[in-house]
């Protein structure tokens, strides 16, 4: 019979670096998507001119904003997350993800803060004479959004992607969702800095729809697989394994 002596303790074995990365990213990707209910929560103050000069609480706006800004830290968290792995395969195009999805994030604050500004006008009793600023304010946070949630996530799917699409980390059915995406997305802003259709069209729903996918996705594998198995994740495993040196006789 097989005995167990007092006080042994079973060791745990610690998570690979690589595979703690890819958790932690995939995540903060995840987390991104708790900004959803701002659709239903936002549509009140989107749909009403005299929104800013009516009476009544401001909760939706306030959750929504906060839902956003914990929006914008994963974002950033994100960048921050996978930099050290991705600029292996291209450091400059990695800094470039880095940087755009920091910008992105500041637009998504940048868009915050112009709701809770109406929130405050309103709850201050600004009445009718607001309503000017009010409308001024909610066409800031309609371009913020529409740049910031918009083309800069096309243009994070096309840096991103093509990082994971040459490092192979990442199945490469993954990034070439957002390869189509990013297009229709750019495509739709532009034709809405040109007043050729609405913030909301067909091409920009698609657009939105693949991107969403790829982000999705991606957060999903680096749960449930993390990186797949390259020369990025061999050399960086081999960089993190100790060395061990041997006394050399006189």
């Amino acid at each position: 019979m097989t005995s167990t002596q007092p006080g042994a303790a079973t060791k745990r074995v610690p998570m690979n670096p690589l595979r703690k990365t890819a958790l932690v990213s995939g995540v903060l990707y995840l987390i991104t998507f708790v900004s959803i209910p701002t659709l239903a929560l936002y549509g009140p103050v989107r749909t009403d001119p005299n929104y800013i000069a009516g009476p009544g609480p401001d909760t939706a706006v306030i959750v929504g904003g906060v839902l956003e800004i914990i929006v914008a830290l994963a974002c950033i968290g994100t960048g921050v997350a996978l930099y050290p792995v991705v600029k292996r395969q291209n450091e400059g195009v990695a800094l470039g993800f880095v940087s755009v999805r920091v910008l992105e994030a500041a637009t998504i604050f940048a868009g915050v803060v112009a709701l809770l500004a109406i929130a405050t006008l309103r709850q201050a009793g600004a009445g009718q004479d607001a309503l000017i600023t009010g409308q001024a304010l909610l066409s800031l946070h309609t371009w913020t959004t529409l740049l910031g949630q918009g083309f800069l996530p096309a243009a994070n799917a096309l840096l991103l992607g093509s990082l994971m699409y040459k490092s192979r980390l990442v199945p490469r059915i993954l990034p070439v969702l957002g390869f189509i995406g990013a297009p229709l997305l750019v495509a739709s802003v532009a034709g809405t800095l040109f007043g050729l259709w609405g913030p909301v069209s067909v091409l920009s729903g698609i657009g939105a729809l693949l991107l969403a996918l790829w982000e999705f996705s991606l957060g999903i594998w680096l749960v449930a697989k993390g990186f797949r198995s390259s020369p990025i994740t061999t050399g960086m495993a081999a960089a993190a394994t100790p060395t061990t040196h041997h006394d050399v006789p006189a």
